[in-house]
């Protein structure tokens, strides 16, 4: 064995061409109570038996009693408050990127031609949503332009498509929030991950079939054929209800401007909402409402009583900054006031789930059902996320709900899989009852795209969650965590590179016509296929491969390690926070030598 094994305290007799990262990887994707790594450590994705240190009941005074119960409720009303402002700062966030980037948004979506490409169409949807931080506001501009004939039902599935997958951002923007410890981070950058990874996958599944044969819109269009729709009342609004009260003293959005962006009827140049009504009537000469009865004399036959429009009351109703200003300022306040919430609730959650008590919510939570019933507990999960996601009417909220107790280890992440499957479907029957609480006129097209939103995210699970084997997006999740423990500036390249850059090149290459799109991404994507395929091979069937094609080691360590890229990192920000963990750069020195590479059995 070559010296440079010496940084191994206990090598291993042989070492595969994966090396240790992918054996402690591998060992991630294991349940049972306490997993254990090769190197002692406990699994960071297991949930561990918690013991209760304190006090029990029975043995505190009186007075240690009631101190006991003074502070759970203030830490109650604490965990409250700031779940409470954490909501109202995402409603805010939304504001502030829909004043950013709406007007952007709509001139995208008038490009017809554009749209009339499926690829196009799918990176659409993920930059406008990503743009407007909301995926009502998305497809309520898609509802519009096709009811007003501008996009064809075909070519608004794509978008519909990236509309689902660019919602996925906002638990991720989350997960930054407890990047301050690794463990919770990997946690709960993998909780974000899984969502992430599941509306990607589907998208990439279902992107070719819908382009073939329609499979969604012909589902749709016969789903629609067999119901007989009548206009419906809308749909409980519960969260807006509580939140209202205290995000519009703050702004207020014209929300005919954002959807009138995309169809070219917005009149008014501004989204912030001016005026909220008016006083008076207008009433003419010879009208049965004005003389005594109006306590006045009645005006000219051809005149009428002038309307006085009133000022809306928020805090930007009479600002003379313009929406790029205003939106600049709400989104940093509300990254503010979101981050510090987050982090309050962490430590309150840590503060309150000890010993038997997160034991208890632990159970209850991740518990499954009796043999042999045990595989309806992911179902009953998803039917849970669902359920909550329609009471809330924010698939955002509840997502980003979850991931918080994801990374401190109160939900586990083959848990909150389902329920965050479940929210993706939530979010659809909303936006079902939202088309049938519409104008008429745009009943149908609003409809059918609510449906095919829906079929979209069923395909999805019945892809990734049924046949338990192809439940892909735990370990890639698993993966990304683990990756991001080490690094942590892959989290932001990860953000940067899946829905910002990567659908930028995209868009522009459809600016150029299919053909240029076609000549520079097939390419790419033969390339990517081939290097997933020979990594599989690597890891599971080795011998299969060219003694070359065993290990990755005779590439440049710039194609095959994250070691040059992180040394790059940490001089440009040499932090604590950036730079890995001592036993993590102790591996990668192990993982990155070719010559231990070379010289290991395979």
């Amino acid at each position: 064995m070559p010296n440079s094994l010496t940084c191994a305290q206990d090598p291993p007799a042989t070492l595969d061409t994966v090396g240790l990262v992918d054996q402690r990887l591998r060992n991630a994707g294991t349940s049972g109570s306490v997993p254990m790594l090769e190197d002692g450590d406990v699994d960071p994705w297991a949930l561990p038996q918690l013991k209760d240190t304190g006090q029990s009941w029975r043995e505190l005074s009186m007075a240690g009693r009631v101190l006991q119960v003074a502070a759970g409720f203030l830490k109650a009303c604490g965990l409250l408050g700031s779940l409470y402002l954490f909501i109202c700062s995402l409603d805010i966030l939304s504001s502030a990127f829909q004043l950013l980037g709406s007007k952007v948004a709509g001139d995208v979506f008038k490009d017809n031609v554009v749209l009339s490409n499926p690829v196009a169409g799918l990176v659409i949807g993920v930059l406008v949503t990503v743009l407007v931080q909301s995926s009502s506001t998305s497809s309520s501009i898609v509802v519009s332009m096709v009811a007003a004939k501008l996009l064809t039902v075909r070519a608004s599935v794509p978008v519909i498509m990236g509309v689902n997958v660019g919602t996925s951002i906002t638990s991720t923007l989350v997960s930054m929030a407890q990047s301050g410890d690794r463990d919770e981070f990997r946690r709960a950058f993998g909780g974000s991950a899984v969502h992430g990874v599941f509306n990607w996958l589907t998208a990439l599944i279902l992107l070719p079939l819908e382009s073939a044969a329609a499979p969604l819109e012909r589902l749709s269009a016969l789903a629609l054929g067999a119901a007989s729709l009548q206009p419906g009342g809308r749909a409980p609004d519960i969260l807006k209800v509580l939140t209202r009260p205290l995000t519009h003293l703050i702004v207020q959005l014209d929300a005919d401007v954002i959807t009138g962006s995309g169809t070219g009827s917005a009149t008014n140049g501004s989204l912030i909402k001016r005026w909220c009504g008016t006083e008076g009537q207008t009433m003419a000469g010879n009208s049965s409402k004005c003389g005594a009865a109006a306590g006045g004399p009645c005006p000219g036959r051809n005149s009428s009583a002038a309307q006085e429009q009133l000022p809306c009351r928020h805090l930007f109703g009479g600002t003379a900054l313009e929406d790029l200003a205003v939106g600049f300022i709400l989104l940093a306040a509300s990254l503010l006031v979101l981050c510090t919430c987050l982090v309050l609730i962490v430590k309150l959650l840590n503060s309150t789930l000890r010993g038997h008590v997160a034991q208890a919510v632990r159970t209850v939570i991740n518990a499954d059902l009796p043999f042999p019933l045990g595989w309806l507990s992911g179902y009953l999960a998803i039917l849970m996320g669902a359920g909550l996601t329609f009471a809330l009417q924010s698939s955002s909220v509840f997502t980003a709900a979850v991931v918080p107790l994801v990374g401190v280890r109160v939900i586990s992440l083959e848990r909150a899989y389902p329920l965050l499957l479940g929210s993706n479907v939530g979010t659809t029957t909303t936006a079902l009852l939202a088309a049938l609480a519409g104008p008429s006129d745009m009943l149908i097209s609003a409809v059918q795209v609510a449906l095919i939103h829906f079929f979209f995210n069923l395909a999805g699970i019945l892809l990734w969650y049924v046949v338990p084997v192809l439940r892909l997006p735990i370990p890639l999740a698993k993966r990304f965590g683990d990756l991001t423990a080490r690094y942590r500036w892959v989290a932001i390249a990860y953000l940067l590179l899946g829905f910002l850059l990567l659908p930028l090149a995209a868009f522009g290459l459809s600016l150029a016509g299919s053909a240029v799109l076609a000549a520079a991404g097939g390419p790419l994507a033969v390339l990517a296929l081939l290097t997933i395929l020979v990594t599989v091979l690597q890891r599971h069937r080795p011998a299969w491969l060219p003694r070359r094609l065993r290990s990755w080691a005779w590439l440049p360590p710039w194609f095959r390690s994250l070691e040059p890229w992180d040394r790059l990192v940490s001089h440009c920000c040499p932090c604590k926070a950036c730079s890995p963990p001592q036993a993590a750069t102790k591996e990668a020195h192990c993982f990155e030598n070719p010559e231990v590479l070379a010289s290991q059995q395979l």
